[in-house]
């Protein structure tokens, strides 16, 4: 199998098994590259934004929030999916508004990424703010979250000692370093 085509699977027949707010579940029969059948299961997910907020001191803001499905408070860059006839910048900004009560002047994209490949086609995409203002925060009725400022710096020491551990989080904060790095709009 050296050709790429020889890989892509064909949906024969997809079912809506479950329909929720947010989420929603697909049990498809396939047909495999060897004309055999298979089937999968898979979540339809809206997408997501998320975005780091960088300040000229070097500092960034992360929330931290408890996490039901797996009982445990985490450090979280402001995050959120994509509402219907929104794009992933404006969620960003909107995330940011809403989790951090933080505005800012300029976004830049810093790139996206499959979160779970084997089971849902969520995508989240990551974005850096900077010239930043702040304001009240504006959370959803049922979202509690605590705001903290980190130097930059400590938070890629927190990622790799294993502090930071929710996905997106580690992605997007790796990702905003890198691109920062690279692009130095003022010194960190």
């Amino acid at each position: 199998m050296n050709d790429s085509h020889e890989l892509v699977e064909q949906i024969r027949t997809s079912t809506k098994i479950f329909s929720g707010r947010l989420l929603h579940v697909y049990f498809d029969e396939v047909l495999l590259p060897d004309d055999t059948t298979a089937t999968r299961e898979w979540i339809k997910h809206p997408g997501a934004s998320a975005v780091v907020p960088v300040f000229e001191n070097g500092d960034i803001m992360l929330v931290r929030q408890f996490r039901y499905p797996v009982g445990q408070i985490f450090y979280e860059v402001p995050a959120g999916k994509i509402d219907p006839d929104e794009s992933a910048g404006s969620t960003a900004e909107r995330e940011l508004k809403e989790e951090a009560g933080l505005q800012c002047k300029r976004f830049d994209y810093v790139g996206h990424f499959y979160p779970g490949i084997g089971y849902s086609d969520e995508i989240i995409h990551c974005y850096v703010a900077w010239d930043i203002s702040s304001f009240e925060q504006a959370v959803d009725e049922d979202e509690f979250l605590i705001t903290e400022r980190i130097p930059f710096r400590n938070a890629i020491d927190m990622v790799h000692r294993g502090e930071i551990t929710d996905g997106k989080t580690v992605i997007a904060l790796l990702r905003t370093w890198h691109w920062w790095q690279n692009h130095k709009p003022f010194e960190v």
